[in-house]
């Protein structure tokens, strides 16, 4: 009985020191404010200034997506993967340019709801440029100045103009 008693009172202890580590380690992380597994393209009423969305407006022409995943942290580090990336196979796109990226590079934009001077308010944050291909693939790591607080944030992949191509979304 003094045996399965000490083994049960070892075991407990064990595992408290696992998870009281396992909480240190957890608060050393800067927390994840949005992971995705999916980008939506401009396609449709969004296209172009008609409706733009926290102030960003479409691209000029339909879009579409193969895949698109991400992660921003808490410090305003994201790593965005775009994977074909192109416009869209149909019309209004011109026939040569459809499937295709004429876009050298992209940038990326957070768009965050935000509280300035006691009302929202919406923060849009760029990322420098960053390679694209001619098939619409791109993948950049970099840190932005998320502001404090960034309520329900929204990743964009935009021109170097800043019109979006796809969004966070599906």
């Amino acid at each position: 009985m003094k045996k399965a008693r000490w083994c049960l009172v070892s075991a407990t202890a064990l595992c408290a020191g696992a998870a009281i580590l396992g909480l240190t380690t957890a608060s050393a992380d800067p927390g994840t404010v949005l992971k995705f597994d999916t980008m939506a393209p401009v396609t449709g009423p969004y296209v172009g200034s008609a409706n733009p969305i926290r102030g960003l407006n479409g691209g000029g022409l339909p879009w579409m997506i193969t895949a698109g995943n991400g992660v921003l942290k808490q410090d305003g580090r994201l790593v965005l993967h775009v994977r074909g990336l192109v416009l869209a196979n149909h019309a209004p796109v011109p026939p040569a340019l459809q499937g295709t990226n004429p876009i050298t590079s992209f940038r990326a934009i957070v768009s965050c709801q935000t509280i300035s001077s006691g009302s929202a308010a919406v923060s849009n944050v760029r990322t420098d440029p960053f390679p694209a291909s001619s098939e619409g693939n791109a993948d950049v790591e970099t840190a932005v100045a998320l502001p404090s607080p960034c309520i329900a944030p929204i990743v964009f992949v935009t021109s170097p103009g800043g019109a979006w191509f796809a969004a966070t979304g599906n």
